[in-house]
């Protein structure tokens, strides 16, 4: 099973930029982030620093998510939010720009929450527009962007695998092709998915697969969840991609558990 490690939730006692590192130490050779930034321009300096330590380290970044917002107050995307088309706008072409200078190609766009002064049809209409925008942004260098159900936003209104799965086709409606689904088995599971169907009916078009068992969050082993026969199903369906390490490490080391996986 290939491994991408998520540096934005594991490796937290080292500042961002010396994650990458460590992760290769661990014996990955790849990483994904949350948007590594404070705003959704970053001054040059910053993105050079964060392309430096991807690249010094050896790791292959393998994805990115744009802007999501301030996401421990409870931001979860700005994609919906009306009032920010602007710097999602701006923020489409520094993502894209990472990618071309990293080689990443696949980007999560965070749907964003409810606003309650908002009419829900006008924050849909407008996430459609933005994705549009951000699929052909990305378009240029072979890229995909993921829309992704959460878990624990009440106001964020994707839950389920066919949420997402319906944004998606009336954004390939409108034209772009290259949007597909992030399939977080942690967040289906808790939000009440049938997981099992979901990967039966999906499996080789996910444009990524992220883990964390459940209750928790924490590594794969620690819950109730079947993680590894639903990695390897899909696998098995056609989904080519690595598999994103997304949990909070409830141990010292946050990869014992792929000890266990290995001597099953």
């Amino acid at each position: 099973m290939s491994y991408t490690v998520n540096c934005s939730i594991l490796l937290t006692d080292l500042p961002l930029l010396e994650r990458p590192a460590a992760a290769r130490a661990a014996g990955f050779d790849a990483v994904e982030f949350w948007w590594p930034f404070g705003a959704s321009v970053p001054a040059d300096r910053e993105v050079d620093a964060f392309v430096d330590a991807i690249r010094d380290a050896g790791v292959q970044l393998t994805g990115l998510n744009f802007n999501a917002g301030d996401m421990p107050g409870g931001d979860r995307g700005l994609v919906s939010w009306i009032g920010r088309e602007a710097e999602f706008t701006e923020n489409v072409a520094v993502v894209a720009a990472i990618g071309e200078r990293t080689g990443c190609r696949a980007f999560n766009a965070l749907y964003g929450n409810r606003q309650p002064e908002h009419a829900p049809e006008a924050q849909d209409a407008l996430a459609v527009r933005n994705l549009v925008a951000a699929a052909e942004g990305v378009a240029g260098i072979g890229g995909t962007v993921l829309l992704e159900p959460v878990s624990g936003a009440p106001a964020y209104p994707l839950k389920t695998a066919q949420d997402a799965l319906d944004v998606i086709a009336t954004v390939r409606a409108a034209g772009p092709d290259n949007v597909r689904l992030l399939a977080d088995l942690y967040h289906l599971a808790v939000n009440g998915d049938d997981v099992d169907a979901v990967i039966e009916a999906h499996a080789a078009e996910f444009g990524h697969l992220q883990i964390a068992d459940a209750p928790g969050r924490n590594e794969p082993g620690t819950g109730e969840l079947p993680l590894q026969r639903w990695t390897a199903r899909s696998r098995e369906l056609g989904y080519p991609g690595p598999v994103g390490l997304e949990y909070k490490a409830s141990q010292k080391d946050p990869f014992a558990w792929l000890s266990a996986v290995a001597s099953a």
